[in-house]
């Protein structure tokens, strides 16, 4: 019964870990992907949702310089959200 336990223990922390990983590698904070979202954003027209990406950038960037990637991996997310929009 202990050993069923432990595996149900182990797959569950692999099924969780699996998805975080992946997402990481897909739009993790990186120099090229922050350059990307720069380009981007430059080439939005003017207004609120450029607005709000240039502050997500600017706060992606500040994460980047203190070793936050997963804060820095989050604002870029949302200033590459904010492209898409409008």
């Amino acid at each position: 019964m202990k050993t069923l336990l432990g595996v149900i223990a182990i797959a569950a922390v692999a099924l969780a870990v699996a998805p975080a990983q992946a997402a990481k590698k897909m739009g993790g904070c990186s120099s090229t992907n922050l350059e990307q979202t720069e380009t981007a954003v430059e080439n939005m027209q003017d207004g609120d949702g450029k607005f709000t990406a240039q502050k997500e950038i600017a706060a992606a960037q500040d994460a980047l310089l203190n070793g936050k990637m997963g804060v820095c991996g989050a604002h870029l997310n949302k200033a590459m959200h904010a492209t898409m929009g409008k």
